[in-house]
């Protein structure tokens, strides 16, 4: 999981800020493609994960998945493909179940 700059997103009615990038991979093909989940999450105020706030799938492949080496790299991708900032990482638990 990691800390991004905060955004704003339209949940339940209400203007919500996400404060939180959780992701991981679903489906892989050995040298071709994966797939990862990712939700963005309010922060509790104790620093944990809160309410999801926005969530889907993201498919890496070609030149963005030949060039992942490392999970950084796939973080910087998911990161960019949001058109999120990463601020950090941390270590949380996900209090909320899909």
């Amino acid at each position: 999981m990691k800390t991004i700059q905060p955004v704003t997103i339209w949940a339940n009615g209400a203007n919500k800020e996400a404060k939180l990038l959780n992701a991981y991979v679903v489906r892989l093909v050995l040298n071709s493609s994966a797939t990862f989940y990712y939700s963005l999450m309010a922060q509790n105020e104790d620093g944990s994960a809160g309410e999801t706030l926005a969530q889907g799938n993201l498919n890496m492949d070609g030149a963005a998945y030949a060039s992942w080496e490392q999970d950084e790299t796939a973080w910087d991708w998911i990161a960019s493909s949001l058109n999120l900032t990463i601020t950090g990482g941390v270590e949380t638990t996900v209090e909320n179940s899909l």
